[in-house]
């Protein structure tokens, strides 16, 4: 069973792919609802979002050409938690080649590298595509990765992709 249903369609501009819904996302039923992720938050200061949307709002990002997916759907809970049967990088490859959106854009290293099947990536645009569709690294939002947290590269990222008209800083 999925944990959270996947937010794609056609022709998106950008779609973000996480490891995994944490505890907290599972519960509400809804994408980076834990206590402490800046996803939403970074979204809006990139102008990647013209408001900041909350959680319960996910599906709302179709309206600004974003997509949302994990690279595993089937269970939920931190990182060192998901069994490592239940990545799936060939399900992302079959959907981002069939849907095409410009960017693919990993939440996170754990992601990328289960994508990627390296034990290690950089952060930033990649050097490789698949199909039309550029790749990008990001530091996650999670809370539990504050640590590692680095704006730049969503800025980075929103730099590529475009901010949308009506954003504050467009």
């Amino acid at each position: 069973m999925t944990v959270l249903p996947d937010v794609l369609q056609p022709g998106l501009r950008l779609v973000f792919c996480g490891t995994a819904a944490g505890t907290a996302s599972a519960r509400a039923r809804a994408y980076y609802a834990g206590p402490g992720n800046r996803f939403w938050e970074i979204l809006f200061e990139t102008g990647l979002t013209t408001e900041r949307l909350r959680p319960s709002q996910f599906r709302e990002v179709l309206r600004y050409g974003i997509g949302l997916t994990d690279m595993v759907k089937t269970a939920s809970g931190s990182d060192a938690s998901l069994p490592a049967d239940s990545f799936d990088p060939d399900r992302l490859r079959d959907h981002t080649l069939a849907l095409e959106p410009r960017f693919l854009a990993f939440n996170g290293k754990r992601s990328a590298k289960a994508f990627f099947a390296a034990s290690k990536v950089d952060y930033g645009l990649q050097t490789t595509q698949l199909g039309s569709t550029s790749l990008f690294v990001l530091p996650s939002t999670s809370g539990a990765a504050r640590g590692f947290w680095e704006p730049r590269y969503w800025h980075d990222l929103a730099k590529l992709v475009g901010a949308i008209p009506g954003h504050k800083d467009s």
